[in-house]
């Protein structure tokens, strides 16, 4: 249903408030966080706030020195800004659907890109992966958040999560994975030949290998992201 009086359409699409704590899905693409003090946010992702917020670009060392140093290296694409105050802030990425995880002393990794917020009570730290750095536009580097508290990342349409068994190891496109297990470590698999670069190969000559125990999400979408963006 599209058309509308302005007193349905108000009605319709008028925030509503669940009382379902710090972060809750205003829809499925819109998060609304009852901010009491301070969040990290994706840069650029503030659609709206009521009441007294502010918003600070995170520091050059903000998160130390190793951090700063592995930015720099990766050209990691986690960007955030710091939001403190009291109200609601409304947070959207493109149009992607939102996703909220509450972690309970667990550890997940995600695709930069990917993260939308997340708690302070959380920790993070930039990793990368085995091998061919360099040579994909996305999905080289990998975020890694642990601890309790929410984070909340994004992605194209629903996604799906794989199980990961130790006799059944998972295979995807880098640029279609949003996030792991924190207990796996993928390894960058190649298949590369001369059919691959006379237009007769298969198109998919990278494949992130995950192995071991544990769960790899993913979505209908392959997305390529620029270099320090």
């Amino acid at each position: 249903m599209g058309r509308y009086t302005l007193e349905s359409f108000r009605a319709h699409s008028v925030q509503k408030d669940r009382h379902e704590g710090v972060f809750e899905l205003e829809s499925d693409r819109f998060l609304e966080v009852h901010l009491d003090g301070m969040v990290w946010t994706k840069m650029g992702s503030m659609v709206s706030y009521l009441g007294n917020i502010t918003f600070t670009r995170e520091g050059i060392l903000e998160h130390g020195i190793g951090k700063f140093l592995k930015k720099m290296f990766t050209t990691e694409g986690m960007q955030l800004t710091k939001a403190e105050g009291h109200g609601v802030l409304y947070l959207a990425d493109f149009g992607k659907k939102v996703t909220i995880l509450q972690l309970q002393n667990e550890a997940i990794c995600f695709n930069g890109n990917d993260v939308l917020a997340f708690e302070p009570s959380l920790k993070w730290d930039i990793k990368m992966l085995k091998s061919v750095a360099g040579m994909l536009s996305g999905g080289l580097f990998n975020v890694r958040v642990e601890g309790t508290g929410l984070v909340a990342f994004t992605s194209h349409y629903d996604p799906l999560t794989l199980p990961v068994y130790p006799d059944r190891p998972v295979f995807t496109d880098p640029n279609a994975t949003i996030a792991w297990s924190g207990n796996l470590t993928p390894e960058l698999k190649t298949d590369i030949s001369l059919k691959t670069f006379f237009g007769r190969g298969s198109g998919e000559s990278f494949q992130m290998k995950f192995q071991g125990e544990g769960f790899v999400v993913v979505q209908p979408y392959e997305e390529v992201y620029q270099a320090g963006k």
